[in-house]
């Protein structure tokens, strides 16, 4: 996102956030970190959208209440983070690789619903490592029935990766005796193969697990 597009981002972060739509609604349709929204917005008064909740139902106090934590916290958040130094940056993408990414050797494959989390994992991955864009590849989980075209629009200004370099997808049958909510946007794969930086992603994870100081 070019320095145009982010001012353009911002201020339609704002006009969101007036008409009371929440930081990670926000977050979603802008394809930006939560945190990133939390700040532009932060000076903007804020009331919970009632359409949330559906023509008939009104919030009632334990929600407003736990909505209104949500919020504050968020915001304490972004206060304590701070922006974060390239050293904080490194762990925190390895951190979330030892949690969502693959293990195994020769390829990294990172996978997530939340907007965020893919854009954290591709910034950093594009940050610290030498890559050859045009040997990134997404893949798109899908169930049937949901919008193809705009979950891969959407995924592609998430990853700044073209669909030209898009797998085919893959389209899952939705069982209602497991679960019934579907994420409208599905699931994204993120891939790279190279077995050097797999080796050294894999070599900072390492590293990260022996230095936790374990307390006694």
């Amino acid at each position: 996102m070019g320095y145009r597009g982010k001012l353009e981002a911002q201020a339609r972060a704002r006009e969101m956030r007036a008409e009371g739509k929440l930081l990670a609604d926000i977050a979603a349709e802008l394809g930006v970190s939560k945190s990133s929204v939390s700040v532009w917005v932060r000076d903007v008064d804020f009331t919970p959208s009632k359409r949330r909740y559906g023509p008939q139902r009104q919030p009632n106090r334990l929600e407003q209440a736990r909505l209104q934590q949500i919020e504050a916290l968020d915001r304490e958040g972004v206060d304590r983070m701070g922006r974060l130094t390239e050293q904080a940056f490194l762990a925190a993408g390895a951190a979330l690789y030892a949690g969502e990414g693959t293990k195994g050797d020769r390829e990294i494959v990172f996978s997530n619903t939340d907007p965020a989390m893919v854009s954290f994992f591709c910034a950093w991955l594009r940050r610290f490592f030498r890559i050859d864009e045009a040997r990134l590849r997404v893949r798109v989980y899908l169930h049937e029935g949901l919008d193809l075209d705009a979950a891969e629009r959407h995924w592609s200004a998430v990853t700044a990766v073209p669909r030209s370099q898009f797998r085919s997808p893959y389209r899952a049958i939705a069982d209602p005796t497991i679960r019934k909510n579907k994420h409208e946007f599905g699931c994204a794969y993120v891939r790279y193969s190279c077995a050097e930086t797999h080796r050294r992603i894999m070599g900072l994870v390492r590293a990260l697990l022996i230095s936790v100081p374990i307390p006694g």
